[in-house]
């Protein structure tokens, strides 16, 4: 099941962004604090259930589980929805920066 695009939300662009170096759950839940400055804080349900979406969606690969413990990373389908969204955030910036521009 491919990713189907479309707009991500928050919590699951910090996940990708956070997954492109390979990391599991408490370890990945601060890195996604990390990456975004401190502006998003994803707790554990949070978390697990955009996991399993992503994992579904073949953005990400579980590459390691270790009794509990299991080590994600980003496939390059993740990679590719990583960067189109940002290219569609970034095209939202620049058209309000124009439009901003543009007000007396």
């Amino acid at each position: 099941m491919a990713y189907s695009g479309g707009p991500m939300t928050e919590a699951m662009y910090y996940i990708l962004l956070a997954l492109l170096r390979p990391n599991h759950g408490y370890q990945l839940m601060q890195s996604v604090n990390e990456v975004s400055n401190g502006r998003l804080e994803v707790g554990p349900g949070t978390l697990y259930g955009v996991l399993s979406r992503m994992e579904k969606s073949a953005l990400i690969v579980l590459i390691e589980k270790e009794s509990a413990k299991k080590t994600y990373k980003l496939t390059e389908e993740g990679r590719k929805a990583l960067k189109e969204e940002f290219d569609r955030l970034n095209a939202m910036v620049e058209d309000t920066v124009r439009e901003l521009k543009g007000e007396k």
